[in-house]
């Protein structure tokens, strides 16, 4: 497992179902890594791709986008910590709204997938997040605190699990928090319970190049979960930048 406490930022690429030979390659060839070692960069293909991003990948980190919650078995189509292990993923996003609304996921599917990873030494990346429905009814903090306690497994850490804040309401829509609000939102994940003091926590929802830094500038922000604007080499560039 990878030693977290050597990072002191990390940027998660998320493709989503995006991306094929030709783009993978063309985006590697154009994209600039940091000279900065301590930010940790992260590419999360589909899954189909991540054996041949691993061929390629310098400087880089490779995530997956989902995995199973059971070891093996007769589950069609599933992916197991193993599979993610023989291909030297190091990362692994869980629970991501995307999962939970149109997969129906549930906190104990999140748990579980956590849970599988620790113990195959993959750091599991554990989204959380309300919907504007809940924020307009000013129910954000009951809600993290509900995906807090049953997503997180007893046995996660700030040394073997990254959190990540995505208001869903901000996911690809163009919209942000105010820095304010990001800012009281991840104050309240690292207080809501002394275990989650040390954790890193990304924020993650219309990421873009434009607002990146002054986001993980913040004292609480250790890095960011990017999606639609990590599929364009120059502005993904940006937002890793030194």
């Amino acid at each position: 497992m990878i030693n977290l406490n050597k990072f002191s930022s990390y940027f998660v690429a998320n493709w989503k179902l995006n991306g094929d030979f030709n783009f993978i390659d063309q985006f590697l060839d154009q994209l600039k890594i940091p000279k900065n070692d301590s930010k940790c960069v992260v590419i999360c293909p589909t899954s189909v791709h991540l054996n041949y991003i691993s061929t390629k990948k310098k400087g880089l980190y490779l995530g997956a986008q989902n995995v199973s919650q059971y070891k093996s078995g007769a589950f069609t189509g599933e992916i197991s910590c193993q599979s993610l292990l023989d291909l030297k993923v190091d990362f692994c996003i869980v629970g991501h709204s995307e999962r939970r609304q149109k997969y129906f996921e549930t906190e104990i599917d999140v748990n579980q997938k956590t849970q599988q990873l620790i113990d195959a030494k993959v750091i599991p990346i554990v989204c959380i997040g309300e919907t504007l429905e809940d924020k307009e009814n000013k129910r954000t903090t009951n809600i993290l605190a509900k995906q807090l306690d049953d997503g997180i497994p007893e046995i996660s850490n700030s040394n073997n699990t990254l959190i990540a804040y995505e208001p869903v309401w901000a996911i690809g829509t163009g919209l942000t928090p105010t820095l304010d609000e990001i800012y009281q939102t991840h104050e309240f994940i690292k207080n809501y319970d002394t275990k989650f003091n040390n954790f890193k926590i990304l924020y993650g929802g219309s990421v873009k190049a434009s607002n990146a830094k002054k986001i993980v500038s913040l004292s609480n922000v250790d890095g960011a979960l990017i999606g639609g604007a990590s599929l364009k080499h120059d502005e993904f560039g940006k937002i890793i930048e030194d």
